[in-house]
């Protein structure tokens, strides 16, 4: 039974509506704000006179701008709630995209991507969080009381990526049946998270189709840029208009326990070299790929696939984060990114370079999830909040680290491919820490 202060339950298609919705706010704040870049990269740098550290420097900034987005949202989501922080930070990330195609200034884009990075954490973070309690309602559509206590609940913050488990208040069972929390919940944030593969795919499509738009009057990149905050801001509208309101959690909240970190010392250096690894290829795998003279179609033909990849990655490895309580599932994933990212500088063949595409978009957001499940697996539920927290500093910091030492590399003998193979070494040595990490304790 439901306490009277808990949410009524809600239809199955209004369900599946509103996480719809709320999937464009990780479309905006991932797909369009960060991995557009990529695409826009070459004729950036061809235009600007750029080296390669100055090009990774500029997604260094924006993952540093994420990283400060992140850390002050739980104080703005106190203050204002979720939903105006979703709705906020997507009203701000189209407008600062759009800012993009009007400067042309080394400084200025700089601050613009910063910019955009602490924006798109609003939206992300709490749309994590709205998904997560639309997900806990969910449970309520589905009316398997007869197989009651076969499962065990699910608390909100389950399977979440780090950037956003650590707002997730526990949801009591009592609020819905309990077979049913699993597989309602796991839809719902799997609808989410792949709203970024929806972004990916978006800029892929948008992007070619609109370099070189305004010749005469802009320089060829920044038409997209304008393209990309119109589009970013289409999405905030349909966003909020089918984002759900705000609602309280029914659970207290519990006094924090402390995170035993020795203990998890394998994990975060194997998630630090993820959060390294990872980015570089993000950067710097179309710049590659336009080096190795693929043609344009070929390049947007693969972008999708690893938007596509992406989009399917969140029902691909749920077993496997619920099977492994210690770092197996980190090491398998980075193990898999490594080869991921390998694979097309050792063949520019288009077989190679799908299967990595492919490969890279159904498995990089997995290892995200591997440490909340890590975390869950492992730690009271007192202490998820202050390990996920963890986490999240260390990808953050190695995020914000990758795109400029990739691409001081690249700037060396070697070029781009180098890079991306000291990347994919980065992703194999954090399969190996991952693999040392133990469980803590029996479950």
């Amino acid at each position: 039974m439901t306490s009277p202060a808990d949410p009524p339950p809600i239809t199955r298609a209004a369900v599946l509506g509103q996480a719809l919705a709320l999937s464009l706010g990780a479309a905006v704040s991932l797909g369009l704000a960060r991995f557009s870049y990529a695409l826009l990269l070459g004729p950036m740098r061809a235009d600007l006179g750029w080296s390669y550290f100055t090009a990774g420097a500029m997604n260094t900034g924006n993952a540093a701008g994420y990283l400060l987005g992140a850390l002050l949202m739980p104080r703005a989501i106190a203050r204002f709630g979720p939903r105006a922080a979703l709705v906020a930070g997507g009203v701000g990330t189209a407008v600062l995209l759009a800012l993009h195609g009007l400067v042309s200034s080394n400084a200025l884009l700089a601050v613009l991507r910063l910019l955009s990075g602490a924006a798109s954490a609003a939206t992300f973070v709490a749309g994590g969080l709205l998904a997560a309690r639309l997900g806990s309602r969910a449970a309520l559509v589905v009316k398997s009381l007869p197989l009651a206590g076969r499962v065990k609940p699910m608390a909100a913050g389950q399977g979440l990526p780090v950037a956003t488990a650590r707002f997730a208040a526990p949801v009591e069972a009592s609020v819905f049946a309990p077979v049913a929390a699993p597989v309602a919940a796991s839809l719902v944030l799997g609808l989410y998270y792949g709203g970024t593969g929806l972004g990916i795919v978006v800029s892929a499509l948008l992007v070619p189709a609109i370099d070189g738009a305004g010749a005469g009057l802009l320089r060829a990149w920044q038409p997209a840029w304008l393209a990309l905050g119109v589009t970013a801001a289409v999405m905030t509208l349909l966003m909020a208009a089918g984002t759900p309101p705000d609602a309280p959690s029914s659970a207290a909240s519990a006094r924090p326990q402390p995170v035993p970190w020795r203990s998890l010392a394998w994990a975060l250096a194997g998630y630090g070299l993820f959060g390294l690894g990872y980015i570089g290829y993000m950067t710097f795998i179309v710049s590659l790929l336009r080096e190795q003279q693929l043609t344009p179609a070929v390049i947007t033909a693969f972008y999708i696939t690893l938007g596509l990849g992406v989009v399917a990655s969140s029902w691909l490895w749920a077993g496997l984060l619920q099977r492994w309580r210690g770092g197996q599932a980190m090491a398998v994933l980075n193990a898999l990114l490594a080869l991921a990212t390998l694979l097309p500088v050792l063949s520019a063949h288009p077989l190679a370079v799908f299967a990595s595409g492919a490969l890279f978009g159904a498995v990089f957001l997995s290892v995200v999830a591997s440490t909340t499940a890590l975390v869950r697996h492992n730690l009271p539920l007192q202490a998820w909040a202050g390990g996920i927290t963890g986490f999240t500093i260390v990808f953050a910091l190695g995020q914000i680290a990758g795109p400029s030492a990739v691409g001081l590399i690249a700037d060396g003998p070697g070029g781009l491919a180098r890079g991306l193979a000291v990347s994919a070494a980065m992703l194999a040595a954090g399969a190996l820490l991952a693999a040392r990490q133990k469980a803590l304790r029996a479950r």
